[in-house]
């Protein structure tokens, strides 16, 4: 189970949680976590206050990430939101207020430690599902940018707000991912004004993958969890790496990088399961193996 160590002088910052496998033996402090089969749902759980991060649930969640790389059990996640609203950014007297008397080292290494949950979240083999309603902003737009998957509602606000508050819109890899899935021209307007984003501009903008309804949006984004996770769950973790590593790479590195994943995936036994369920007239019962 978890024991939390918390480090002065400032909390949060150099906080970490002993994560033990299986992860679905974890219980968190600071959010919820169940493990429905193969599927893991994260809840941002404090609906009174629009699920807002502190100190704590940035540490605890980047470090959940980081053991779900070698959970052997979980192979989707799926990250939504009490009450409504997936999440409404950092919280203001719990992080906003402490960070104005921090220093400048103290600033970089709260900073630091909120891209670290991008990583994690980048990192982890797991594809992630957001799934999310009501208010998106901030950090919570964040996290749900650094998702796999997103399935939203009509009524979803989804705002990269820092430049409201006095900050470059520049945050937690906002300019090197948010582009890539909207493109530059819409991305650049979202981070220079702060504006609210719409459900149906999401949709239409390609920051969600679907629309559904408030009462379905989580239904619906733990199905679409669930479909991968019935599938080659290898293949899968190969693909989230290879979509995250081909930034880097020219077309010709591309090309060879898929090249030797492919021949990788070759060897599973799920890619002869496969074959057999075709050559029988069946459909393949993957094992992620």
């Amino acid at each position: 189970m978890a024991d939390a160590a918390v480090s002065a002088p400032h909390a949060g910052a150099q906080e970490t949680y002993s994560i033990t496998l299986p992860v679905r033996e974890y219980q968190p402090t600071h959010f919820r976590l169940d493990v429905d089969g193969k599927t893991a749902v994260i809840t941002l759980n404090r609906p009174e206050r629009k699920n807002p991060l502190t100190f704590h649930s940035y540490a605890e969640l980047r470090d959940l990430f980081r053991a779900l790389q070698f959970d052997e059990e979980v192979k989707t996640v799926v990250v939504t939101g009490a009450g409504g609203n997936f999440c409404s950014g950092g919280d203001v007297f719990e992080i906003i207020e402490p960070l104005l008397s921090r220093d400048m080292p103290g600033l970089l290494q709260f900073t630091r430690m909120t891209g670290e949950l991008v990583k994690a979240m980048r990192a982890c083999p797991q594809p992630i599902v957001a799934a999310i309603d009501g208010v998106c902003v901030g950090a919570g737009a964040i996290v749900a940018m650094a998702s796999d998957l997103r399935v939203g509602t009509a009524g979803a606000k989804v705002a990269f707000l820092f430049n409201r508050v006095g900050l470059a819109g520049c945050d937690m890899g906002a300019c090197a991912i948010l582009p890539r899935i909207i493109g530059q021209g819409r991305a650049s307007e979202l981070l220079y004004t702060g504006r609210v984003m719409s459900g149906e501009e999401a949709e239409r903008w390609g920051f969600f993958n679907r629309l559904a309804s408030s009462e379905t949006v989580l239904d619906e984004a733990k199905a679409l969890a669930d479909s991968l996770s019935a599938g080659p769950t290898f293949a899968n973790a190969m693909t989230k790496r290879m979509l995250h590593m081909e930034w880097d790479m020219s077309v010709d590195q591309a090309i060879e990088a898929e090249a030797l994943a492919q021949a990788v995936c070759m060897k599973t036994e799920d890619y002869r399961r496969a074959f057999e369920a075709f050559a029988a007239k069946q459909k393949p019962v993957f094992e992620g193996n």
